[in-house]
């Protein structure tokens, strides 16, 4: 299964039997069998880039990995990683920049493996010098345009811990807040947060 958040709405690829799991279409969910081309996922990706008025739109096929090559050709493919960071008393690092809470994260450079560059983010993002790296949590998957292409941003992401409290938000990247939250409290009242990024805290709350 792929998840990628267009314009703020999540699009499923399915299996045929993934599928099962998202019951009958809705006026707001609605559930396709793929149509076979390419052309079938990009008038997709241009009604998302145009509209938030579903919940989701899942698309299914028996060969989800064919769906999923022909997908990732509409773009310009970007990697990047980052971390949910927690403190030792159990709060996780959030910035805020550009209007919304984020985690650290950033592109991967030439010859850099996903852990190298998540630490590495993390550490220029925040300050932060002692990072222990922890599990992998989950991969997610956005898109957005650039230079007027269409970019597709895979975001490897890891769960980490580090001692050290004092933070340093890097304001040549847009980051105007770096601070230590309460994950329960946040989540309970999430706001001005991608959907993407609940998705890494609700992972991250799950795996110690």
């Amino acid at each position: 299964m792929y998840k990628i958040y267009i314009n703020g709405t999540p699009l499923y690829l399915v299996s045929s039997e993934e599928v099962k799991s998202f019951g009958p279409s809705t006026e707001k969910k609605i559930v396709l069998r793929y149509g076979g081309k390419k052309k079938f996922l990009t008038t997709l990706v241009n009604q998302l880039e145009c509209t938030q008025r579903f919940d989701y739109i899942a698309v299914f096929d028996p060969d989800v990995e064919r769906m999923w090559t022909e997908f990732q050709k509409i773009f310009k493919l970007i990697s990047a990683a980052g971390g949910a960071v927690f403190n030792a008393d159990g709060k996780v690092l959030m910035i805020h920049r550009r209007g919304s809470w984020d985690l650290p994260k950033g592109k991967m450079d030439p010859g850099e493996t996903p852990e190298q560059t998540a630490v590495r983010e993390v550490q220029e993002e925040t300050g932060i010098g002692e990072i222990i790296l922890g599990p992998h949590l989950l991969d997610t998957w956005h898109t957005y345009e650039m230079k007027g292409k269409r970019v597709l941003k895979t975001t490897y992401w890891y769960r980490m811990r580090t001692t050290e409290n004092q933070l340093t938000p890097q304001t040549e990247e847009d980051i105007e807040l770096a601070v230590w939250t309460d994950l329960n409290a946040f989540l309970a009242q999430p706001n001005e947060v991608y959907g993407n990024i609940l998705d890494v805290l609700n992972k991250a709350q799950l795996i110690s």
